[in-house]
């Protein structure tokens, strides 16, 4: 009997164990957030903050994992400039900022000076990779470094720049590394194969390097996928997606796609059991059919231009789309959340409700089309519960529900100051993806990390 009542409890502190949030994506890198007992709508004044603390700028959100939240951030010490095209060098410290998940007390932080000569120069953009006791951490200028995740002690780091000779993104280094197994999975840069390098996620040894592209080659985080009976991992770049073999990362497949700008953001998604979209600014989508040796492309965009009325699909910018079914819910290029009918194209609907929020002006918001002024306005999706929770620049959080039918929101409620006022035309943004751990959302802006309550 005793035993019974052992294994019982046993049972129900295992129901009642919070997820972590420890990389880009959450746990299975595919951006659902599985745990319940999660809120159906805001109480009024909307959800408790259940504590804030200061942070500087970053684009990269929070990562969360064994009662501990891992924040990068910039500290500047020359002015940031109000546009993210500007030019100019720009002195400071990169940080990762290990916080205690419940109280946000700070208990450790590793600096290392840094140099931006980037567009956009507001802060690192990859969240922290949390694996086995080690911390993963991608700075905007190509430093990587691999941290005991309880003291913050380094154990090895790289510089891409400086090692691989990789050349200095215009945009910054953005792409998520990968953990596989052993192996953490980085795009680097640089030519003579040196692409894509898998390292020895313990010692920073080199397991394998695989690729060449000249100039800028991409921003979108590498992923892991089965196809045809394979496991791959799959590198969407500037100039083409491709398959690698994980042990060795020998290429597999190519599909040339050459990405105006290198903007290709936004991860790839896998599609049903063999197929993978990409989404891209200026090129729109690609839908291709994938093997285990082999990819072909089943549509491309007919998108002629970058304008709100050329794009005839999906062209995103950051965030990465959700997969439902054969179904793609994503943010379009100027703040229109629209859904797609993968397998042939075709746009389901469109609305700009879920981008838009009490900061946008009265004139805009009377329009169903977007404004000139949205140029780049995000939402970042996260399907939780048969519904999904939404994250907007305004720094809104929403709940509603994404169907082939349409969008219905069902509550929304403020949780964080916009203070990014690189997007130009006067608006001011947060462009950061949350994580959702413990029942809470964690979520930065460039002044400070807040925890929020989402507990039933």
């Amino acid at each position: 009997m005793r035993y019974a009542l052992v294994l019982v409890a046993a049972a129900a502190a295992t129901a009642a164990r919070a997820d972590d949030w420890p990389q880009w994506m959450g746990p299975q890198r595919d951006g659902v957030w599985r745990e319940d007992g999660v809120l159906d709508k805001f109480p009024a004044g909307g959800p408790k903050v259940l504590w804030r603390q200061p942070c500087g700028p970053g684009y990269s959100g929070p990562s969360v994992a064994a009662g501990k939240v891992y924040v990068p951030d910039f500290m500047p010490k020359d002015k940031l400039p109000d546009g993210g095209f500007a030019k100019g060098e720009f002195r400071g410290e990169e940080r990762l900022v290990c916080r205690d998940a419940a109280t946000g007390k700070e208990l450790w932080a590793d600096a290392y000076p840094v140099e931006y000569r980037i567009g956009y120069p507001g802060g690192p953009r990859a969240n922290a990779t949390v694996d086995g006791g080690k911390v993963y951490a991608l700075g905007a200028m190509g430093d990587l470094r691999c941290l005991d995740a309880a003291t913050g002690k380094l154990v090895w780091a790289k510089n891409f720049i400086r090692d691989y000779g990789a050349g200095t993104q215009i945009w910054g280094h953005a792409a998520h590394p990968l953990i596989d197994g052993d192996r953490l999975v980085c795009l680097v840069g640089g030519t003579n194969d040196r692409m894509v390098i898998a390292f020895d996620k313990h010692t920073g040894k080199e397991v394998w390097a695989s690729q060449s592209t000249a100039g800028d080659f991409g921003y979108s985080a590498p992923v892991a996928h089965e196809f045809g009976g394979k496991r791959q991992i799959v590198v969407w770049h500037s100039k083409a997606v491709v398959g690698l073999e994980p042990a060795t990362g020998k290429r597999l497949w190519k599909q040339d796609f050459d990405v105006k700008f290198a903007l290709t953001a936004p991860m790839a998604r896998k599609v049903g059991t063999d197929g993978l979209f990409v989404t891209s600014f200026y090129n729109g989508s690609m839908f291709l059919k994938v093997g285990a040796d082999k990819a072909d492309v089943v549509w491309k965009s007919k998108t002629k231009g970058e304008a709100a009325s050329q794009t005839t699909d999906l062209s995103s910018i950051m965030p990465t789309p959700v997969i439902d079914g054969d179904t793609a819910y994503g943010v379009c290029s100027y703040g229109q959340l629209r859904g797609l009918d993968v397998p042939s194209g075709k746009r389901l609907w469109e609305t700009m409700q879920a981008t838009r929020g009490k900061r946008t002006p009265a004139k805009v918001a009377a329009s169903d089309e977007p404004a000139g002024s949205e140029r780049w306005s995000n939402a970042f999706l996260t399907p939780q519960g048969g519904r999904y929770f939404l994250f907007n620049e305004q720094g809104d959080l929403i709940i509603a529900k994404l169907t082939k039918a349409g969008y219905a929101e069902i509550d929304r409620a403020n949780v964080i100051e916009p203070t990014n006022t690189m997007a130009g035309a006067g608006r001011k943004v947060v462009w950061v993806h949350p994580a959702y751990a413990n029942k809470c959302m964690f979520v930065r802006n460039d002044r400070e990390v807040v925890c929020v309550d989402l507990r039933q």
